[in-house]
């Protein structure tokens, strides 16, 4: 089946292998959001490398996120998702289209960028490797 935007919060555990909760807050639930933040040890920011509609939004709600005062030192993940569709901007085009220089040279937290398909499994490993070194779990 075709992945579909989250529009509201869905609680998943993850063995790392510590087991880790992972939180997913929908683009929708972005007013919610900051009532999360105090338990945040590791952030991932999914943005829909398909949609150029959506790139001001996604990236005023980015900026949003890293200037929150409880995540300043939170690593954060950025995800261009949806890279099995043919109509997906590369990460070259999505690093330009937010400024992903300027955020990163300006943000406080570490931030790291991939691509990603939530259908086929692309990235997840990298994803997978990238939060065992953000939340210093063993290998």
């Amino acid at each position: 089946p075709a992945p579909v935007p989250q529009v509201g919060t869905n609680l998943t555990d993850l063995r790392l292998p510590r087991k880790v909760t992972v939180r997913e807050l929908g683009g929708c639930m972005g007013p919610i959001w900051p009532s999360y933040y105090s338990e945040c040890s590791a952030l991932l920011f999914v943005v829909d490398a398909s949609n150029p509609a959506q790139v001001s939004s996604s990236c005023i709600q980015l900026l949003s996120v890293l200037s929150a005062a409880p995540l300043a030192s939170v690593p954060v993940l950025v995800l261009f998702n949806k890279i099995d569709l043919p109509c997906y901007m590369s990460l070259v085009e999505m690093k330009s289209l937010f400024r992903m220089q300027d955020i990163v040279s300006c943000a406080t937290q570490p931030i790291t960028m991939l691509e990603t398909s939530a259908r086929d499994g692309t990235g997840l490993a990298d994803v997978l490797q990238w939060l065992r070194t953000a939340l210093k779990e063993p290998c």
